[in-house]
């Protein structure tokens, strides 16, 4: 009887069994800021990124085919509309062409030069595929015969998050509520900025 009361009373060892109930949920803690911490510089630098290739596409050849390169006169528009007219000027004077959009790809020069500025801090995994470029028209740039000045945007989308450290495994041995479902990658949300374009250069020489 005295040495089973002795075993009970006995606290060596206690203080390994802490440990390693708390371990757990430090490295949880930890590596959740590290993979986070990750997730928001991809975050700010992609943002960043658009801007610089807003900036580039604003001032290049169209990274779509079927962008015009100057202003029309709109169908059921005065035929005597002169020329070098606002095309805000009143009523409908120039010829919406309507969005045009693409998926970048670097056989165009201009995709291929927005790529080659803002790919290296782009999220791991992503390529020009993920950049989508978009011509709309806007009656408040341009005249009529001018050159045709669409907003410019450029999007990235589609682009996957991988967390490199075990959230989910350590999350489960923590104890979390549900920490074992936890996804080992997310898919970043749509970033895109726009820009009034500046002539896109005629379509020549950049």
């Amino acid at each position: 009887m005295t040495r089973a009361r002795t075993l009970m009373r006995d606290e060596d060892g206690a203080t390994l069994v802490e440990f390693a109930l708390v371990i757990s949920l430090f490295l949880l803690i930890f590596f959740g800021l590290i993979d986070f911490g990750r997730l928001a510089y991809h975050i700010v630098t992609t943002e960043r990124a658009m801007h610089l290739g807003a900036r580039i596409a604003a001032v290049r050849p169209p990274a779509c085919p079927g962008v015009p390169l100057t202003i029309a006169l709109a169908t059921g528009a005065p035929a005597s509309t002169d020329y070098g007219t606002s095309c805000n000027a009143g009523g409908s004077i120039c010829q919406d062409p309507g969005p045009v959009s693409c998926t970048g790809d670097l056989a165009n020069p201009t995709a291929a030069e927005v790529w080659a500025s803002v790919g290296a801090v782009m999220p791991p995994g992503s390529d020009v595929s993920n950049l989508r470029f978009s011509y709309t028209y806007d009656a408040r740039l341009g005249f009529l015969g001018g050159p045709y000045v669409p907003v410019v945007t450029v999007e990235m989308e589609d682009v996957t998050f991988d967390f490199v450290t075990p959230l989910a495994g350590l999350a489960a041995v923590a104890g979390v509520s549900g920490g074992s479902s936890l996804a080992t990658s997310i898919t970043l949300p749509s970033m895109s900025v726009s820009l009034p374009g500046e002539d896109l250069a005629q379509g020549q020489d950049g």
